[in-house]
């Protein structure tokens, strides 16, 4: 056995010292939400810098979290849940040295609502919200402690903060939230204002250079592109706003520095989708399929191959076509519902 699996035995079996004996998660006596640690629980102070991770989905990006614990200083580092799984405490600390890693399962408002529960995220030099249902986190953090502290977390004390699937979605500023059930590209390119699709803005998380964006996870892999340009259709014609997409596939990671300054992780794409105010949709109705044409110009998008190292180069501070490098470019449009895609062997402007 080599040394890298001991060790990764040696972790799974501290871990479960905070399971039930069935296996079920236990609350840490003194540490609400809580089930599970390891490492020191004193708080500690580290050197950090600022960065935030969108995951797609599917599998975790060890280079993405090897890129967050460099930023954390190997400070303490909180997952954030609501579904009850703390298997990222060992796999994280199998990736790099922190001092601590500790999963809050916050599965209601009163645990929210905590001060202590607030206390151990704002001490955070690294904070990472798993996948599960985002629907759960909005109606069960919005507007709570828990909230405050992973904002105060992104805007003041500045640490890398990184979510996958629903926590990815719930880090832009806008976002989907999943109610109910979730939305099905074809069905919502036919009908827009199909009751699946439910969105909002800027009403939960603040991360820097993310409030003009509304991002997606799965993509590629569950075929997911077309529901975004519908989520983006419907901002546009009801909020009259013009967002911005970014799309991370499965088992992919988007790292976006302190700069606004984004590189792909992992073994898929990333997309990084524009609109125009001079092109908005021409049809966007209930009952009626999407037209957003534009004569195939609808929208400019530039994708991105990650790569254990992290590929490519993308602002998305301001989204300069110009500083876009290491991706390929593409215009996509939709036509009677039906979405269409093609490359483009030059810069779009």
């Amino acid at each position: 056995m080599t040394v890298r699996k001991i060790l990764r035995v040696f972790l799974t079996l501290t871990a479960i010292c905070y399971l039930g004996h069935n296996g079920s998660a236990q609350t840490v006596p003194g540490r609400p939400a809580s089930i599970g640690i390891l490492g020191d629980t004193a708080d500690v102070v580290t050197p950090v810098k600022a960065g935030v991770v969108l995951i797609g989905g599917g599998g975790n990006v060890n280079s993405a979290f090897r890129w967050m614990i460099d930023r954390s200083g190997g400070g303490d580092v909180v997952v954030l849940t609501a579904s009850g799984n703390g298997d990222y405490n060992a796999e994280i600390q199998a990736l790099g040295k922190v001092n601590s890693v500790e999963t809050l399962n916050i599965t209601s408002r009163e645990l929210a609502d905590n001060d202590t529960v607030a206390r151990i995220i704002r001490n955070a030099e690294m904070l990472f919200i798993a996948g599960g249902d985002q629907s759960r986190y909005m109606n069960n953090w919005r507007g709570t402690k828990t909230n405050a502290a992973i904002n105060y977390l992104l805007r003041e004390k500045k640490v890398p903060v990184g979510g996958t699937s629903a926590g990815c979605a719930i880090l832009s500023g806008m976002y989907y939230s999943g109610e109910g059930s979730s939305a099905v590209s074809g069905v919502v390119l036919s009908n827009p204002y199909d009751t699946t699709v439910k969105l909002y803005n800027n009403d939960f998380l603040k991360a820097p250079y993310l409030q003009q964006v509304i991002s997606d996870q799965h993509y590629l892999k569950r075929g997911r592109e077309g529901r975004h340009v519908t989520f983006m259709s419907r901002i546009i014609r009801d909020w009259r706003l013009y967002p911005r997409g970014i799309a991370p596939d499965e088992k992919t990671a988007v790292a976006i520095d302190e700069h606004g300054v984004a590189k792909v992780f992992g073994v898929s794409k990333a997309c990084f989708i524009f609109t125009d105010k001079g092109a908005a949709p021409e049809q966007c109705m209930a009952g009626k399929p999407l037209e957003w044409n534009r004569r195939g110009h609808a929208l400019r998008v530039y994708e991105i191959a990650g790569s254990d190292e992290g590929n490519g180069s993308f602002s998305v501070a301001d989204f300069s076509p110009a500083k876009a490098s290491g991706g390929n470019w593409y215009w996509w449009w939709v036509e009677n519902g039906q979405l269409k895609k093609q490359a483009s062997d030059h810069l779009i402007k």
